[in-house]
């Protein structure tokens, strides 16, 4: 299993380099749909990482908070990032897509083709209209969608 932010590194880096928009708001509806896709096609999660239902859909919080400072803009190309060590240093990292597994790059890839065309806004929408999001969504309140809700909804 990855990291959620490995994944959206991914996500990111093969979006820009298909000329596909990335924003973070489109990002965190792609984490949703790729999160689906493993769970009714491999039968394990992409990212443990929990997916939490938010005002405009699915959320994923540690990857809005590594993305939130782009707002509605594109997200650039990551070739490195920082991250914070044991010992509370911040160290260089450089990203290397080899960290995902070439059928799991392949499948993530198929999802984020599959929804190339869609605009944030109509993923909002889209999600808006689905079980897991709309039976964990409780305003004021960002609750978990559980695991099997949307196993259950895609299956």
């Amino acid at each position: 299993m990855n990291r959620v932010l490995d994944i959206c590194r991914f996500i990111i880096n093969y979006s820009n380099g298909q000329g596909y928009d990335i924003s973070n708001l489109k990002l965190q509806k792609l984490l949703y749909f790729v999160q689906a896709y493993f769970l009714i096609s491999v039968h394990e999660l992409c990212f443990a990482e929990g997916i939490e239902a938010w005002d405009f859909g699915p959320v994923v919080p540690e990857a809005y908070h590594e993305y939130k400072r782009y707002g509605n803009m594109d997200i650039p190309p990551v070739t490195s990032y920082f991250e914070r060590e044991r010992n509370h240093e911040l160290t260089k990292h450089d990203f290397d897509e080899e960290c995902i597994a070439p059928n799991n790059r392949r499948r993530i890839r198929d999802v984020v083709d599959n929804f190339a065309e869609y605009t944030a806004s109509e993923l909002v929408e889209l999600t808006h209209g689905q079980s897991p999001w709309k039976d964990a969504y409780v305003p004021g309140e960002n609750r978990l969608i559980n695991r099997e809700s949307i196993e259950r909804y895609f299956a």
